[in-house]
């Protein structure tokens, strides 16, 4: 589904992601981990549009999306989950949502809101409440939601389990794993490698901006120097 050829993103004179290549299979949960500061966020931003590829090339089901714009690849299919959620404090839940299916047919984004609501029944229960009131679980899964509002193919999921309790760290997993039960193609970056490894076909370990390892994630969970470096003892 997205093949990411010799990918280069600088910030000025410094570039966060050096030369990388890599492939998303349609179907999967794919994961990208490594220390802070190594590129990763960046992969997502670029992948989604919100930051500009120095050179190399996205392709998105075989079509070159390197030059498109943000606004045009959320219709087609490529859609962010944001680092640390980004849901829009000042405004309703039910407004956060239907903010994410608003490029969408009005009564499709309606039925859809209807199912958001079914799918995460305190969306439902809190929809008339300012999404800044909510905890953070609950505006995790406000973001989630406000993210499959817009019908993705691709969902890019950053730091989910960012700033969570252990119990709704469990629970925000148990979506991801349900969403790839229903066939979504999931890219994820993930601060806790254990988890990230646990729910992933795949994994790509990042580092100063270059892609050092890869291999199945199953695998990698037994690495040695994966298990030093990102995993330690066992959580």
């Amino acid at each position: 589904m997205l093949e990411i050829d010799n990918l280069t993103v600088a910030y000025g004179p410094m570039e966060a992601v050096r030369g990388i290549s890599f492939t998303i299979k349609e179907g999967a949960i794919e994961t990208l981990i490594g220390p802070n500061g190594a590129g990763k966020t960046t992969i997502l931003n670029t992948i989604s549009g919100v930051i500009p590829a120095q050179s190399g090339r996205i392709l998105f089901n075989g079509r070159d999306i390197t030059r498109m714009s943000a606004h045009k690849r959320v219709p087609a299919g490529v859609v962010q989950v944001p680092e640390g959620r980004q849901i829009l404090a000042g405004m309703t839940v039910r407004e956060n949502l239907e903010l994410g299916g608003y490029r969408r047919p009005h009564r499709e984004a309606l039925r859809d809101l209807a199912r958001m609501e079914d799918r995460f029944p305190i969306l439902k229960e809190r929809c008339n409440m300012l999404a800044g009131t909510l905890s953070g679980g609950e505006q995790q899964m406000l973001a989630i939601a406000r993210g499959l509002m817009a019908r993705p193919k691709l969902l890019l999921l950053d730091e989910p389990s960012l700033g969570l309790a252990p119990k709704m760290v469990q629970t925000v997993f148990a979506i991801i794993r349900q969403l790839h039960d229903e066939g979504l193609t999931i890219l994820l970056v993930e601060q806790n490698a254990h988890l990230a490894l646990a729910v992933s076909s795949h994994a790509y370990v990042v580092e100063s901006g270059k892609i050092v390892l890869d291999g199945p994630a199953e695998v990698l969970r037994t690495d040695q120097s994966v298990i030093n470096t990102y995993l330690g003892q066992a959580g």
